[in-house]
């Protein structure tokens, strides 16, 4: 499970450079909708309820390993915006200490991409449900 979500690597600070070049919310959600087509469809066999997110209104599986180093994620969704919002918040995590991820400005993040606010609520809760979620396992 090392390698990267994204076959190469997209970091937190790839996806602000790439979203703040966009004038208007269309275009950036469309970005978001192709980083979702990016990331990896989860093996039907990890698709188990334990590794589902709770407070997600999509069905979320999350599936997080740690080398003693890192922690490496994996995660898919049935809904294609999730799977976009999903590769924002693996951008972040994926590949990093647990003291990196315990110290991410996600509220910081979030705002530089100025996304969450075009979100529905559902959508902004299930995406703060993954950060905690992920902040939570690698406590």
């Amino acid at each position: 499970m090392s390698n990267h979500p994204f076959g190469t690597t997209i970091t937190a600070e790839t996806i602000v450079k790439t979203v703040s070049a966009f004038t208007s919310w269309e275009e950036r959600y469309r970005q978001v909708i192709m980083w979702g087509k990016q990331l990896p469809t989860l093996d039907e066999s990890l698709k188990q309820d334990q590794l589902l997110v709770s407070g997600c209104e999509s069905k979320v599986w999350l599936v997080s390993e740690f080398d003693g180093e890192c922690w490496h994620f994996q995660a898919d969704s049935d809904a294609r915006i999730v799977r976009g919002l999903i590769a924002l918040v693996l951008a972040a995590f994926h590949h990093q200490s647990s003291e990196y991820i315990k110290n991410f400005d996600t509220k910081a993040y979030f705002e530089q991409l100025e996304l969450v606010d075009h979100l529905s609520q559902s959508r902004g809760n299930g995406l703060r449900a993954i950060v905690e979620t992920i902040k939570q396992v690698t406590d």
